[in-house]
Formats: C-alpha cells, sequence, structure tokens
C-alpha cells in the first residue's frame, strides 16, 4: 500500500512539472499568398493581411509562391514586456453629510 501511494505521488508530481516544460500554443492562418522574403509570409484573410515572421528554421513544404494557397501555423512570442507601476488607490470624496478631518 505504501508503495502504491508513493507511486501516485512521484507519477502526479511527474505530470505537473511536465505541463511546466508545455509548448506554447499553435494557431493557423490559412490563405492566398501576396507576397514572400527571406524573413516573412504574407497571406490575405479574408479582408485582412498577415505579415508572418519566418527564419531558417521555419519548415516549408511546397513551393511558396504569390497567388498560392497556404496554411502557415504559428506561435506568439514575447519580444518585450515592460510592467508598469500600480496605480495608488484613488481616495473616496467625503460623502454628504460627512465632516472634514
Amino acid at each position: 500500500m505504501k508503495f502504491q501511494t508513493a507511486f501516485l505521488a512521484a507519477a502526479a508530481s511527474l505530470i505537473l512539472s511536465a505541463s511546466a516544460f508545455a509548448a506554447p500554443k499553435t494557431y493557423q492562418v490559412t490563405g492566398p499568398i501576396l507576397a514572400v522574403t527571406d524573413t516573412s509570409i504574407t497571406v490575405k484573410k479574408g479582408t485582412e493581411t498577415w505579415e508572418v515572421a519566418r527564419d531558417s528554421s521555419t519548415k516549408v513544404t511546397g513551393e511558396l509562391k504569390v497567388g498560392s494557397k497556404v496554411t502557415i501555423e504559428y506561435t506568439m512570442t514575447a519580444v518585450t514586456a515592460e510592467v508598469k507601476a500600480a496605480d495608488a488607490p484613488k481616495k473616496e470624496a467625503p460623502k454628504k453629510g460627512d465632516k472634514a478631518k
């Protein structure tokens, strides 16, 4: 019984620590290619134009050329993060009938 409890605790710990290293969520955009460069692919999605960055590690299947329909899988990556100071709590105005201090 002690072994079973220890095993379950170890398994739960492993699952929790594995989830901390999970890959970022991926997204997709599909549409005709408007432009292709060494550093980006521009796609028309409905009325919007999407420019997605790419580099030498981007896996490409087929030939990227203007007019071809493409599905791009991407992740969101923070480039910068600037933390702002929290606002000080606002003082409430005295209520009618309250005496000023």
